[in-house]
């Protein structure tokens, strides 16, 4: 035999990881576990556990405390009573904590892997090599964070008390992708991690305990879904921060609709894995196979769905089959081994269902002969070809080792089944040609873009998804801002709503007043003005319209009472403005910049008009601080860029600012002009087209917008405006699946309500919060707040070298 067929037919043999020091850390602790609150271990309230299990073998690890009400409540007053000692600390006294928090992670590397892989399933070789360096990076990087805090983002404070709950996939990676941000920012945090494996969180709070972290800076609660829950109903919590499914996601974010509680959600993903015909196709192969059976599948941008140039589907599906009959799936602790356990039951049960639904649904299972073990949860990894764009298997998100085959014709063509997915997690694409490369990341809707390379992570780049798979970045900058707010807006006075309603004259006018045969109270000719639909007027479906009065009773005129279906018309006018999102920066700069010098000429005529409501002095500042907004928005167009990283490979990741696409926007009731223009001009400005519900105190402000937006060469469709009964448009904006945001300046109940009628698609949901914005306060109500808001960070992958 040659020495190439001996090679070819070496077997490999087993490579045991020693889990001594893992197991004499468990038996250290009697293999029982309390919740670690205010810096000790801490018995449960309600005295009862429940097991934690390896799934390689389904034998019991330990036993942990099951989380109560009492006991989360317990958690959130040490993290309150904690908080006031944390912020007064200094930048270089934080930055220290998370830096000893780095280094002591460094030191138990090993057995933190261990207890990992026996807790989770993953191969030894993911949780030692990927994820516990990953853990100790974001602490290194966060503690750079800290203590350059205050010079990097003056003005901002840290939420408060942070609720943080994680899911099973990367338990400790996860608790460093929450915690280490926080701490960075100044918050104190209650972390629950998964029911499935929390024994990694229970060793990082030792830790903390080694370095002397200040008690109740951390807080671990253990426990299910049920824990979970009551530390998202707190009212103590200032934050809560969520990894997990779709549907859970949706029930945190109607449960914290009513509160002030900040909000960001990582959620599930379907990520499509686009492989040219100009690609390296052995380079591509190995690539899926990170990207699919990577911890089993059970990664939330996982590369499940493979999108196939036709003309290599068959030379690419022979090489995957190839290189499947190679894995090796085994005990986890087995260093050779590459696909390890399922986490537990009901999700190996899922993962076969879903997969008989596939098969019943058309689809091709192809499963490779390789050995599966005879004890422990295992799934063999699994290729499904001839699948439909519309079969369970390419919409849903499986969480396994299963791989949805599907082939395309034209960029064109692949990008349309990219997109075809209530999700935006992540995307991968493989190509020779960086211009077929970059051409097509720009357009897949997804936080991040991995080009010809998969899975790379780093806490200098942000993560996180579009759409359904949620808002706000872990990592980066933009991560730490969503453990931040502007210290003016978290203190700002709550908003008093106007009693006055757009339909009825104020309660002061006088009988002789309301008389129509009183001559000073004679409207204008025709003063009722129309909708605002596609760039033309139009009247509303309704067939209605309702009187607008002048602060002293006098009848100005009639606007519109806008319904369901004109919202309908705007919206699908506002998706078809396409040529303004694809606009570059210039070109939208140099539309406002014309926008405002046509508001400039006819200032005398709107300030006039609008004086009968607000008053001579208001409306001259109105009509000058209108003219300047604009200019600003003009300035920050091509401006508000994005930034390209340096993570610690050879790559550069390239930050990209998009625009988050159709926000409906309920506009400010206490500055009709002001207001309008202040809410409008950051969505426009980066591209975003808008559905806009103008001040229900003066909505024939109608009338001027559109005659400057026909005027100012803006496209039809970017701006569209619907008057109306603010109320009832508000809830057909929430509920509209088809807008892609919702910004709400009103009172708090309103506000409530936007965020809670808004969980149909999960679109992003920005508003005052009830509180009062100062609209002639440029560092209120114009700048980067505004932006950030507006706009949503897609982090694109390049590698570079041979």
């Amino acid at each position: 035999m040659s020495i190439v067929e001996k090679f070819v037919t070496m077997d490999y043999g087993p490579a045991p990881e020693d889990p001594r020091e893992a197991v004499a850390w468990l038996d250290k602790h009697h293999r029982r576990f309390g919740h670690f609150i205010n810096g000790a271990w801490q018995s449960p309230q309600e005295a009862r556990y429940f097991d934690t299990t390896d799934p390689s073998t389904t034998e019991k690890l330990a036993e942990v405390a099951q989380g109560s009400p009492a006991d989360i409540d317990a958690a959130v007053k040490s993290a309150r009573n904690a908080l006031p000692q944390w912020q007064s600390l200094t930048p270089h006294a934080r930055a220290r904590y998370l830096y000893a928090l780095a280094r002591q992670i460094q030191k138990h590397s090993r057995r933190l892997a261990v207890l990992e892989t026996l807790d989770n399933g993953k191969p030894i070789r993911e949780s030692r090599d990927i994820d516990i360096p990953l853990v100790a990076r974001h602490f290194y990087h966060h503690a750079g964070w800290a203590q350059l805090l205050a010079q990097e983002f003056p003005g901002h404070e840290a939420c408060g008390v942070v609720g943080q709950i994680i899911p099973w996939n990367f338990p400790l990676l996860m608790l460093a992708w929450k915690i280490a941000p926080a701490l960075a920012t100044g918050n104190t945090v209650v972390l629950k991690p998964a029911e499935f494996t929390p024994l990694t969180a229970l060793a990082f709070a030792e830790i903390c305990q080694e370095i002397d972290l200040p008690p109740g800076v951390v807080n671990i609660v253990t426990g299910d879904g049920q824990t979970g829950e009551a530390l998202v109903a707190h009212p103590d919590v200032d934050k809560i921060a969520f990894t997990g499914s779709t549907e859970v996601g949706r029930a945190i974010r109607k449960a914290t609709a009513s509160s002030h509680k900040k909000l960001s959600l990582e959620l599930g993903g379907k990520s499509p894995f686009i492989i040219f015909e100009d690609a390296d196709l052995d380079s591509a192969v190995e690539g899926l196979v990170d990207g699919i059976w990577f911890n089993q599948g059970q990664v939330c941008c996982a590369g499940s769905r493979l999108l196939m140039q036709e003309s290599i589907a068959d030379q690419l599906i022979a090489k995957i089959c190839d290189r499947m009959n190679t894995l090796r799936v085994g005990p986890p602790l087995d260093k050779a081994i590459d696909i390890g356990a399922i986490i537990a039951r009901v999700q190996l049960d899922r993962i076969q269902r879903l997969v008989d639904q596939g098969v019943a649904e058309g689809a091709t299972c192809w499963q490779p002969s390789i050995p599966m073990p005879s004890r422990g949860l295992y799934f063999p990894p699994t290729l499904l070809s001839n699948v439909h764009p519309t079969s369970i298997v390419a919409q849903q998100e499986i969480f396994g080792p299963v791989l949805a085959a599907m082939t395309f014709r034209t960029p064109t063509e692949a990008v349309e089944l990219a997109n075809n997915t209530a999700y935006g997690l992540a995307a991968c694409v493989w190509s020779e040609s960086i211009n077929v490369g970059l051409h097509v990341a720009s357009q897949i809707k997804a936080g991040v873009v991995w080009v010809n390379c998969t899975n790379l992570f780093d806490a200098s780049c942000g993560f996180g998804g579009y759409r359904e798979s949620g808002y706000g970045r872990e990592g980066g900058r933009e991560g730490l801002q969503e453990y931040l707010e502007p210290t003016w807006f978290k203190n700002a006075p709550q908003l008093h709503p106007r009693p006055l309603a757009i339909d009825q004259p104020p309660a002061q006018l006088t009988e002789s007043a309301n008389s129509s045969t009183s001559p000073p109270f004679s409207p204008e000719i025709d003063r009722t003005v129309k909708l605002f639909i596609a760039g033309k007027q139009a009247r509303p479906d309704s067939g209605y319209s309702t009187p607008v009065h002048a602060a002293d009773g006098r009848l100005l005129g009639e606007v519109p009472l806008g319904n369901r279906k004109d919202i309908r018309n705007a919206v699908e006018a506002a998706r078809k403005a396409t040529s303004w999102p694809k606009a570059t920066a210039h070109t939208r700069a140099q539309v406002l910049y014309y926008l405002a010098e046509n508001l400039s000429q006819r200032r005398e005529e709107i300030a006039q008009r609008l004086s009968d409501v607000v008053g001579k002095q208001q409306a001259d500042s109105e009509v000058s601080a209108s003219i300047e907004r604009i200019f600003s928005y003009a300035a920050w167009a091509d401006k508000y860029e994005g930034t390209i990283h340096n993570p610690p490979f050879r790559n550069v990741t390239l930050a990209m600012q998009e625009p988050i696409g159709t926000i409906g926007i309920l506009c400010p009731a206490e500055a009709p002009l002001l207001g309008f223009l202040s809410a409008v001009m950051p969505a426009i400005a980066v591209g975003n087209t808008v559905i806009a519900v103008p001040s229900e105190i003066y909505p024939l402000i109608t009338a001027d917008l559109y005659q400057l937006f026909e005027t100012s060469d803006l496209p039809a469709g970017a701006v569209n405006i619907v008057t109306g009964r603010p109320a009832e448009l508000l809830k057909t904006l929430a509920e509209h699946d088809d807008l892609d945001a919702l910004w709400c300046f009103a009172d708090a109940p309103t506000c409530a309500t936007s965020k809670s009628l808004s969980i149909g698609n999960l679109k992003q949901v920005f508003t005052n919060e009830g509180r009062s914005i100062d609209w002639f306060n440029p560092t209120q109500s114009e700048g980067r707040f505004f932006l950030q808001h507006a706009t949503q960070i897609k982090n694109i992958w390049v590698p570079y070298g041979e």
